[in-house]
């Protein structure tokens, strides 16, 4: 009777501890994290809306395996948009000009797609990660139709975009590839970083699969992305990676029309900011007025940057050159900066500076002149010739040249019309010749060149070396971002054409100069560290879902090898609230064993 009644509590204690199991385990899967996730990727809010994938099978059906393909995809074409976009912050200005040219109004359009394309990226990166961690959680995914939707909206903005401005802003391509010279290394780390996170899902569904096709395929695909990155840096081009004191000194700076982000470009008040700022040249562009006075302007028209639509409203299409001087000094040069704001600055202006900016006009190139004159800067200036039937069609450059001649020493002029070059040299030797396009050593020599005036594009240390070992010094245009002024000082450029001197001057070192020795350590930590980590992951989840030896005891799997919510009877052992009911103990004997009661399950 003792050992029965001994059998008898035992196996209550047994069906009860089934019981408390079962409630632990609901409790685990209803856990608010995992409902969170259901919730926010597919509005599975409730337990019984979803489903755990079991061992073996795939984590979604085939639409929705779809959807998750589709979802990568977009992440990965929505990043590379925001980072070309991101990278070409250096052109925004040309950019939002380009479409004021197109569609006639100003309106920040480079912002805007800037916004538009971080706020899609961050939705479709954060959809991501909730598809991540369901996985990692072991439920099968459902995307709502609503982020179906939002997939497709990201997707189709990405693609587009991308093929607009590819085709109609190639060049910024190259921008890209020039970020990359800086940018790599550290974006190395991040997609190595990244490959030693998704480790942990990867590891979690291989060792789940029963198919060894699949877990194959999978564990093929996933070694193949990570040693490739591992291997990237074998290859990877950086000027900035170089031994010390191989860096030559930092190029120096000539204001882009002025400081146009600081006052209105081709001003009076412009020229002095940047000299303020610290310039050491100065940019502008030139046109003959119809009665022959060169002044400062760089449209062909002067709707941009006057309010010749409220003077001359009939006039607003006509070209800059015929207007004579008495016509353009009634214009004003500087209303459109404060109310277009197109750096976005005009916030940073003092009181005194946005009154003075209001009241600015058109320049003449003897006024410009007198400031480089007096504070001893460098000129560098295009110019335009006027249409046919302008009283100085053929004699527009005698015309500069005079005024040059008359108001600066020719020796601080970098010279860069082309025409009638040579009679130019002969007509002012002291002038610094310079030309707008990469030539050989001969022709450069030929053409008594001395400095190459050359858009950042075109950017490369090999050539800019060969054009120093015969003093032909290079100014690269137009460079506004820290990142690109570091890339050109990296690559041994002498001199940038900027917008933004007031910022660049203040930069003492390049910002991401490192020698070899230490990328090489950054990058083989970075790969030694993922790979020791990847590879604790996959023993983990092995040692966990197979059992070793010196695990204690073999795990028991329930449903297969694999059981995402499981609890060993040793978790809940210790549970001391079992008892047994008084009238139980005189229960009638149960059919399989006369000798033993009953056993009811409360």
């Amino acid at each position: 009777r003792a050992v029965g009644e001994c059998l008898l509590v035992t196996r209550l204690k047994l069906g009860k501890l089934k019981v408390v199991r079962r409630q632990l385990l609901q409790r685990y899967e209803h856990q608010p994290f995992v409902s969170c996730l259901a919730g926010l990727y597919g509005c599975q809010w409730r337990r019984y809306q979803r489903a755990r994938a079991q061992p073996g099978e795939c984590c979604c059906s085939k639409v929705e395996c779809g959807s998750f393909g589709l979802l990568i995809l977009t992440f990965f074409l929505s990043f590379l948009f925001l980072y070309f976009w991101s990278e070409a912050q250096n052109d925004y200005f040309d950019f939002d000009w380009f479409n004021f040219g197109t569609l006639g109004f100003w309106f920040p359009w480079s912002l805007v797609l800037l916004v538009i394309a971080a706020a899609l990226f961050t939705y479709i990166a954060l959809l991501l990660v909730l598809a991540v961690c369901l996985l990692s959680e072991g439920q099968r995914l459902y995307l709502h139709w609503s982020h179906k939707t939002g997939i497709v909206v990201a997707l189709a903005f990405s693609v587009t975009a991308t093929a607009i401005l590819s085709d109609l802003w190639s060049k910024e391509w190259k921008t890209l590839l020039l970020s990359l010279q800086v940018t790599a290394p550290f974006l190395h780390m991040a997609a190595v970083s990244l490959m030693a996170i998704l480790s942990w899902p990867i590891a979690l569904h291989f060792f789940r699969m029963n198919k060894k096709v699949r877990q194959v395929a999978a564990l093929a695909l996933y070694l193949s992305v990570l040693f490739s990155l591992y291997l990237v840096p074998l290859g990877m081009y950086s000027p900035c990676i170089k031994e010390a004191g191989t860096l030559g000194p930092a190029p120096t700076l000539i204001g882009h029309r002025g400081a146009p982000m600081l006052a209105p470009e081709n001003t009076m008040m412009s020229f002095e900011k940047a000299v303020e700022a610290g310039g050491e040249g100065l940019e502008t562009d030139i046109t003959i007025s119809y009665d022959g006075v060169p002044f400062l302007m760089h449209d062909f028209s002067l709707k941009r940057t006057t309010n010749v639509a409220e003077v001359f409203p009939n006039r607003t299409h006509l070209d800059a050159s015929m207007f004579t001087w008495a016509e353009l000094q009634q214009l004003n040069a500087g209303n459109w900066f404060l109310s277009r704001d197109p750096f976005g600055t005009v916030f940073s202006l003092s009181e005194p500076d946005c009154s003075r900016a209001q009241n600015q006009s058109v320049p003449t190139l003897a006024q410009f002149l007198e400031v480089a004159a007096r504070s001893s800067k460098l000129v560098l200036f295009d110019l335009h010739r006027p249409p046919y039937g302008h009283p100085y069609h053929q004699s527009y450059i005698n015309t500069t040249l005079q005024v040059v001649q008359a108001h600066i020493n020719s020796s601080q002029v970098l010279w860069l019309p082309s025409e009638d070059r040579e009679l130019v040299h002969a007509v002012d030797p002291e002038l610094q010749q310079t030309s707008g396009e990469q030539a050989s050593i001969h022709e450069l020599t030929v053409g008594h060149i001395t400095r190459l005036n050359l858009h950042y594009s075109t950017m490369s240390q090999q050539q800019f070396s060969k054009y120093q070992s015969v003093n032909v010094s290079t100014n690269l245009y137009v460079i506004s971002q820290p990142w690109l002024y570091t890339l050109a000082w990296c690559s041994g450029a002498q001199s940038v054409t900027t917008n933004s001197i007031h910022i660049l001057s203040s930069i003492n070192k390049p910002l991401f100069l490192m020698t070899q020795e230490e990328y090489n350590l950054m990058w083989i930590l970075t790969d030694a560290v993922s790979a020791l980590l990847i590879i604790a992951v996959f023993i983990f989840h092995w040692w966990r879902e197979r059992g070793l030896p010196w695990s204690g005891s073999r795990q028991t799997h329930e449903n297969g090898t694999y059981s995402k919510f499981r609890t060993e009877l040793s978790d809940v052992w210790s549970i001391s609230s079992v008892s047994v009911r008084p009238d139980l103990r005189s229960a009638p004997s149960s059919p399989s064993n006369p000798h033993l009661p009953t056993i009811t399950e409360e």
